[in-house]
């Protein structure tokens, strides 16, 4: 009887399916899952993105096409949902075409600084010394200046049009992301793990490859979230400086400058824009703060 259930036990355990672990990423999701804030703002940024991508196959109007015979048509105007703008120009159909080119500029420069900035930092942070001092101490001397001003200047030297504010903005964006990919390599590589496995024998580019990058990259990613909406909202300012987007573009930053002289004629359809880089900018920041809650393993 006693042989029995010791040979019955250890197979009925052993039978017995091994409970699932949760991998940091799947906790991640999960906990990005209970925030609705997080979820109804990612929600409504890919409602921006989908119009924006599919613009073209929503039937709405054409966002080129004016008449001076419906200039600043009030919000509600049958066969114009949002009003017109200056030109006659359907409000609606620009500012869904318009997010097309202001999501752009606000995705677009902040993607190109992460992979540079987070390159340099990792070189920066992991191997210290003079290369550390080197690739920091130009980093600080961007930090002299503003961000908007340091856009609007080399915006300026460069010259109107979306490339130069492309490229002005990635500049403006490089030297913030290397210092955060600095500041968590050069904490990373203090660690235990990195020290064994340089003692087994791994290279250097192994390391980084397989121990650092993998975890650095969750705060790096987070930070470049977070700008996303900084960028957005400069790019539509130098828009609405001349140093952007040119005419008859949609823009949302060119739109507000377009719409200025309309304010005490028609304020609500002249704010939309101003609403639109709002709303965008605010639900950036909230998916970022529900992102750096998700991703704290202590919350």
């Amino acid at each position: 009887m006693t042989d029995t259930a010791n040979m019955t036990a250890p197979e009925s355990a052993a039978e017995m399916p091994a409970a699932p672990t949760k991998g940091y990423w799947q906790g991640v999701r999960a906990r990005l899952g209970r925030d609705p804030v997080a979820l109804g703002c990612a929600g409504v940024l890919a409602l921006l993105i989908f119009s924006a991508l599919f613009a073209p196959w929503l039937g709405h109007a054409d966002p080129y096409e004016g008449s001076m015979v419906s200039r600043l048509k009030p919000i509600g105007t049958p066969g114009h949902l949002l009003g017109t703008d200056e030109l006659g120009r359907d409000m609606l159909a620009r500012l869904i075409y318009g997010g097309r080119l202001t999501l752009f500029l606000g995705i677009t420069p902040v993607v190109a600084a992460l992979v540079i900035g987070t390159t340099l930092g990792l070189i920066a942070g992991y191997a210290g010394g003079w290369i550390n001092t080197a690739i920091m101490r130009v980093v600080d001397v961007f930090f002299a200046f503003p961000s908007v001003l340091l856009a609007i200047a080399i915006s300026g030297a460069l010259g109107a049009g979306i490339v130069n504010s492309l490229v002005s903005l990635t500049i403006v964006f490089i030297p913030p992301i290397t210092r955060v990919a600095e500041s968590v390599t050069a904490s990373v590589r203090k660690l235990d793990y990195v020290d064994a496995a340089r003692a087994s024998g791994a290279g250097d580019l192994t390391i980084v490859r397989v121990h650092v990058l993998g975890n650095v990259m969750g705060p790096i990613f987070v930070y470049a979230t977070s700008l996303t909406s900084v960028c957005m909202i400069i790019a539509a300012g130098l828009s609405f400086l001349g140093l952007g987007v040119k005419p008859p573009e949609p823009e949302w930053g060119l739109m507000l400058n377009t719409l200025r002289t309309a304010i005490y004629i028609n304020p609500w359809v002249a704010a939309l824009p101003g609403v639109m880089i709002f709303v965008t900018s605010l639900c950036l920041n909230l998916l970022s703060d529900g992102l750096r809650s998700a991703m704290n393993v202590r919350q």
